[in-house]
């Protein structure tokens, strides 16, 4: 690497994006090593799906006991844990290996638009690199409230 040194601890350091998993845009990107950044997910109660996997769309789990074979459909699972169907999505891409759980616990999904402590740590957003105030004040409807009193 041709950097000075104050940048390459920038390169090891953990980013809290917006949307973005990848971290391959680091410059010590290796596939065995975990330096990834952190992701956070919002509105995951607005997932539209294609065709007809809304009807389709069967997720199983196992409780490992005999006849434990648990199967809740997709609009059960849409109706309870909408941030369970982007976290088993982002699994299902991720390779199958040791880093898998290590990854998944830096997901953040939520079904809302509030991120709760989760917002003073995002840097970044996916779109254009940057998240301003008022981006943030669009997402929470109770900060929104705040802001037109600190303007009055």
């Amino acid at each position: 690497m041709s950097q000075a040194v104050g940048n390459t601890a920038l390169a090891y350091a953990r980013v809290w994006h917006h949307v973005n998993a990848s971290d391959r845009h680091k410059p010590i990107y290796d596939k065995s090593l975990d330096c990834g950044d952190y992701v956070v997910v919002t509105n995951a109660k607005h997932i539209k799906v294609t065709g007809r996997k809304d009807e389709q769309l069967v997720y199983r789990k196992h409780t490992m006991f005999p006849g434990g074979l648990k199967e809740t459909e997709y609009k059960d699972m849409m109706d309870k844990k909408p941030y369970e169907i982007i976290r088993h999505a982002v699994s299902g891409m991720l390779p199958k290996n040791k880093l898998r759980e290590r990854r998944l616990e830096r997901l953040k999904v939520f079904g809302g638009s509030n991120m709760g402590i989760y917002r003073g740590n995002i840097l970044k957003r996916w779109e254009d690199g940057t998240l301003t105030e008022d981006y943030i004040l669009k997402l929470d409807p109770k900060n929104r409230m705040k802001a037109k009193v600190k303007a009055e």
